[in-house]
């Protein structure tokens, strides 16, 4: 078999390339992907070069790990069947060219255990599960409230929270083109908001440079959950931080938990995944999609359109 595949030959050199897939194993499924979003964080770093080393880093990849599609063919062990619409976290299927994280192409071979069944209706915006389940794994121990950065993580963040029955969050964004699509929650330009006392808060921006800011934001005994994934090293004074006793936490890869735990809320209309895709281009136009995507701050989240290619 082959595939229809987006490589990343070399930073910023990127073509819709014809790849042969390896054959489908024992447990295996194949999906033909339906739509993958591209991803403004770690995609970002590896198709600017900037990403720091990274386990599996290295020219020519296929990215993704935002995708959805439906069965075309399972392994009589594999727990999925033909014709299931399901979430593809990524795939490792294209012989030399590495799968970093490998959703972005028309056809994949993925373990069925790796995939999760969801409701067909939802449609394109299936492919924000995985920053949705990003976002529980961030606000699982603690919900913040002050979240830094109104993009879609941000965005998906603050819905999480409300609807984990959590205060409503104030949430910091310096853009004002992107204070609208509120829900339930303010957001404010930290230059205007004058509280010092916050309990948690959540940077979800990937800025590294904020740190001593947000330190000085916090109550004693508050914690910064480092939500982002940041190309610099972070520093911080310490003296701010001794005074405030203050605690920092790494939010790691989302888990099979997390994302249970937010298709339960999908499903049971508690969280919304509405307006978030805001922009759609045919994969056949990748480039362009990607620069797009990277460079257009209207951009919320890209997705990529498989149907038609093969």
């Amino acid at each position: 078999m082959h595939t229809l595949a987006v490589v990343l030959h070399a930073p910023e050199r990127l073509a819709l390339d014809r790849l042969q897939l390896d054959e489908p194993g024992e447990g295996d499924v194949v999906v033909d992907i339906a739509f993958s979003g591209i991803s403004t964080g770690t995609e970002r770093l590896l198709w600017s070069g900037r990403m720091p080393p990274f386990p599996g880093l290295g020219y020519p990849l296929v990215p993704g790990y935002e995708s959805v599609g439906r069965v075309v063919s399972a392994d009589k062990g594999a727990s999925l069947s033909e014709g299931d619409t399901v979430f593809v976290p990524g795939a490792k299927c294209f012989g030399d060219v590495r799968g970093l994280f490998g959703g972005a192409a028309a056809r994949v071979v993925v373990p069925a255990d790796r995939l999760t069944a969801i409701d067909a209706g939802l449609g394109d915006s299936g492919v924000l599960l995985a920053l949705a389940a990003t976002g529980h794994h961030a606000v699982a121990a603690a919900l913040p409230d002050l979240i830094v950065g109104h993009g879609v993580l941000g965005r998906l963040i603050a819905r999480l929270v409300v609807a984990m029955g959590g205060e409503p969050p104030t949430v910091w964004e310096k853009n004002p083109a992107r204070h609208g699509g509120a829900e339930g929650y303010a957001v404010v330009d930290p230059d205007a908001d004058p509280r010092r006392d916050y309990r948690t808060i959540l940077d979800a921006s990937g800025d590294a440079g904020l740190l001593d800011t947000l330190i000085a934001r916090l109550s004693r005994g508050g914690e910064i959950v480092l939500a982002g994934f940041y190309e610099a090293p972070l520093s911080f004074a310490f003296p701010p931080a001794f005074m405030r006793e203050a605690r920092l936490r790494i939010a790691a890869e989302w888990k099979p938990a997390d994302l249970a735990a937010v298709m339960a809320l999908v499903d049971g209309g508690r969280l919304s995944l509405d307006g978030l895709v805001t922009h759609r281009q045919s994969a056949t136009r990748c480039d362009d999609a990607y620069r797009t995507a990277f460079a257009d701050p209207g951009c919320l989240k890209m997705v990529l359109d498989w149907r038609g290619c093969s």
